[in-house]
């Protein structure tokens, strides 16, 4: 005879379905794993010899726009400023950037692709262009180009998030008192009434002329 199967156990077997799909509902576990492939077809179409993917980025930029600070490479990479920094002195040490003095600022540091650094971009280009190609195909081609305009509005989203924390909130400003004319009291009521004595009036001295009418009557 067939096993039949209690209502105990339908209800677990269902919670366990149910479990398994928090994955697949993640972004952040989503996002990883797409990551993830996204490295390892950059890995096999650039080479083991060549520039990273951030080192590739750092290059593109600097080369876009010659004498940039790292301050201005955190905002056109979105690397954040730890990494970076490390990452150009490492860049440096393999003289594939150089650092320079600014024209407009001397007290900031800008850093210029050297001859190294622009034939290690030139190289890795048409490397990077066939592994983004490869990552793309992975797409139907109707969701490629809303796919990319998503990833970038969650890249331009956390910046916006970043720059507002690290601005600080803002003190909220004390709301000014108004003038009540109404409740103004007047100064006639305002002064303090002043207190009666109980002491009798002074009476008057009377006159000679009172004296002498009082006498004839």
């Amino acid at each position: 005879m067939p096993k039949v199967k209690s209502k105990g156990e339908g209800k677990k077997s269902g919670k366990k379905l149910d479990s398994s799909k928090v994955l697949d509902r993640s972004p952040s576990h989503l996002l990883h794993r797409a990551l993830q492939v996204a490295l390892d077809i950059y890995a096999e179409e650039i080479g083991p010899d060549a520039v990273t993917q951030r080192q590739y980025a750092v290059l593109s930029a600097v080369a876009a726009h010659e004498g940039l600070t790292q301050t201005d490479l955190v905002r056109t990479t979105g690397i954040d400023r730890s990494t970076l920094a490390d990452l150009v002195a490492r860049m440096i040490a393999k003289s594939l950037l150089a650092r320079q003095r600014s024209a407009a600022d001397a007290r900031a540091n800008t850093v210029r692709l050297t001859d190294q650094g622009r034939e290690a971009l030139n190289l890795a280009g048409p490397r990077v262009a066939a592994a983004d190609e490869r990552i793309m195909k992975l797409l139907p081609a109707r969701k490629r180009d809303a796919f990319l305009d998503v990833l970038k509005e969650m890249s331009q989203a956390a910046e916006s998030v970043e720059v507002v924390e690290a601005a600080g909130p803002e003190e909220p400003r004390k709301p000014k008192k108004k003038k009540d004319k109404a409740a103004k009291t007047p100064k006639a009521e305002s002064a303090t009434p002043k207190i009666k004595s109980d002491k009798p009036p002074k009476l008057k001295k009377a006159k000679k002329s009172d004296r002498l009418e009082t006498v004839d009557a």
